[in-house]
């Protein structure tokens, strides 16, 4: 749609800057989104976290978002947050909420390096930063650097993905130099090491019921550690054909459902599903766009990826449903007890869907205004 100007008044620094907004909010990305706790686990979810790929950390209303656009419909409207804040230097990657109800921390992670933590009541009642603000973190971790020769240091290494376990006080983090940290909550230092990949860190789930987590890499391997003695107890590879390996040579996501007994590994254009007290890749699920994101649903497995479709598979890999999405791909996809869906990504949008598959609302992300 073009935008009317009174030529009389020209401001070329006005006009620049007005293009540049526009173009950088067609290229904003959502990476994660998470649903706010609620005692009320049955009941409908109003507040949903989002990371953003201008560093931006922000939450929302569904309630005040409905009504904004609907599906098939090409304008879709900017939502204005109840909280919004710069929390990193470069793209923020994921969030998690750590603790119980009110009194949970919102923590965030991203291209800088570092996890950060807010107090989620505090945020709840913060009028200042609802535009856009800084809003300092009650928690501030920075992963470490490595000596090179000569004592130089190497950059501080990004952090992809996050888990966490409120039992241990420990929260878990996926980083770019190949090992996966365990930070201490209460103590804000590292715990433990997970050292054994070849690459690039993707994703990370936490195994609580059996003080393990699980991680996926680069290197095209999930790898199953025990939080005890930092070591890698179990390998896993969902691409052993060596064809598919060097088509994708990669593990982009990972899931565990809520027996912690059945593990997803998204691998390119692939999506396997694993028993893992047999270790046996039960199956094999060949989509037509890469996987981006997955997670379980009871016993069905609902994916997302490089097209702007919801998919949902049961555990012998047939498809049970597939549901357009307003973005063209999709990075994360989230569920709330009450069978509400969030899916978000290119574009800076946010789709939500109903337990019944209907579009609730959908809503572009606001940037953070400089």
């Amino acid at each position: 749609m073009a935008t009317t100007m009174d030529c009389r008044n020209w401001n070329e620094d006005i006009y620049r800057n007005s293009i540049i907004l526009e173009r950088e909010s067609q290229c904003r990305t959502v990476f994660r989104t998470a649903f706010a706790p609620n005692p009320d686990h049955n009941s409908y979810p109003d507040l949903i976290a989002a990371a953003i790929s201008d560093g931006s950390i922000a939450s929302y209303s569904i309630s005040s978002c409905l009504g904004l656009s609907s599906v098939g419909n090409s304008l879709v409207l900017v939502a204005e947050p109840s909280w919004l804040v710069q929390g990193h230097d470069g793209p923020a990657y994921d969030v998690k909420f750590y603790g119980n109800h009110e009194d949970s921390l919102l923590l965030s992670c991203g291209d800088d390096g570092r996890i950060q933590g807010w107090k989620w009541r505090e945020m709840l009642g913060s009028k200042e930063s609802a535009q856009g603000g800084v809003s300092k973190p009650v928690l501030d971790l920075v992963n470490p650097q490595k000596k090179g020769p000569w004592g130089a240091l190497s950059p501080i290494p990004e952090n992809n993905c996050m888990a966490v376990n409120n039992q241990t006080g420990s929260i878990f983090a996926a980083s770019g130099d190949s090992c996966a940290y365990c930070w201490d909550v209460e103590k804000s230092e590292i715990k433990m090491v997970f050292k054994g990949h070849s690459d690039y860190l993707h994703c990370i789930v936490a195994r609580n019921s059996h003080n393990q987590v699980i991680t996926g890499s680069e290197d095209g391997t999930a790898r199953i550690w025990d939080c005890r003695s930092g070591k890698c107890i179990q390998i896993i590879d969902p691409q052993k054909d060596k064809k598919l390996k060097e088509l994708f040579p990669y593990v982009s996501c990972i899931a565990l459902d809520a027996s912690e007994s059945w593990l997803a590994c998204g691998s390119g254009q692939s999506l396997s599903v694993w028993n893992l007290p047999a270790y046996e890749c039960v199956s094999r699920i060949m989509t037509s766009a890469v996987i981006q994101d997955a997670l379980f649903d009871d016993n069905q497995v609902l994916a997302v990826g490089a097209e702007p479709l919801l998919s949902r598979f049961d555990l012998n890999g047939d498809i049970v449903s597939q549901i357009p999405c307003a973005p063209e791909s999709l990075f994360s996809i989230s569920a709330h007890p009450s069978g509400v869906t969030a899916v978000a990504g290119y574009g800076g949008i946010v789709d939500i869907v109903s337990q019944f598959g209907s579009h609730l609302c959908t809503f572009h992300c606001r940037a953070v205004q400089k």
